[in-house]
């Protein structure tokens, strides 16, 4: 009980009143952020009326939010039913990480010639916070933020805007995905991506395009079906 009054609390102070009058953007950002933090779980029914109270704005903005939200795929807009936080699909999933696999694989060609030695060393201190035991539900979060970190990494070694903007929409996709899947696999699992987080790392500083694309695509395979497992469970 005191877990489900705390994320009460928590949802109760992200929607918080909004002061600028033309205020569709900040709609937009709280209610994303909202939903990638799990305040609103998939397949929730957003009320319109509701989100515009809480955040002091017109049906307007929030309506314009939704839209937003919809082309990012992050909501379903049912005719005459409402606005209903996505589920995905294991199709969906499979689609989505189709998708990263090219986009890193993309970001290493560039990342190869470009990395500088402050990137690189910012990836040895993120294999060594990746590194740390996952005990409970807070390591966890704190391990799939520095995973999410790690991997923005190489897509900003690349230099590339146009790609990093592609790739943040893509990972929400995936941030929704991790809240329908039941991995219980943890140990295991953290040690065998600890090695390729390595790998990668390893090609990255040699500078070896094949050996890096190589280790990406295992490593992306592999968690492509330990979430896809985890979402049909």
């Amino acid at each position: 009980m005191i877990c489900g009054t705390t994320c009460i609390l928590k949802f109760r102070m992200e929607l918080t009143r909004l002061t600028r009058q033309r205020a569709s953007d900040e709609v937009y950002q709280a209610l994303r952020h909202s939903i990638l933090s799990h305040s609103f779980n998939p397949g929730e029914r957003l009320q319109v009326d509701e989100i515009a109270n809480k955040l002091g704005v017109s049906l307007t903005p929030v309506r314009q939010a939704f839209q937003q939200l919809w082309t990012e795929g992050l909501v379903e807009i049912r005719p005459r039913s409402g606005t209903f936080v996505a589920q995905l699909t294991a199709q969906d999933v499979e689609e989505t990480f189709d998708l990263r696999t090219a986009l890193e694989c993309l970001a290493a060609e560039r990342a190869v010639a470009r990395v500088t030695p402050e990137q690189c060393a910012e990836f040895r201190r993120l294999l060594s916070e990746l590194s740390r035991p996952v005990m409970n539900e807070d390591d966890r979060k704190r391990h799939e933020r520095d995973n999410r970190c790690f991997h923005k990494l190489l897509i900003e070694a690349s230099g590339n805007r146009r790609l990093a903007e592609s790739y943040e929409g893509m990972n929400a996709h995936l941030q929704i995905v991790r809240v329908h899947s039941r991995q219980t696999d943890w140990a295991e699992r953290l040690q065998i991506e600890q090695a390729e987080h390595e790998e990668i790392v390893g090609a990255l500083e040699a500078r070896d395009l094949p050996r890096l694309q190589t280790a990406l695509r295992n490593h992306i395979q592999r968690a492509r079906v330990s979430l896809i497992e985890g979402l049909r469970d």
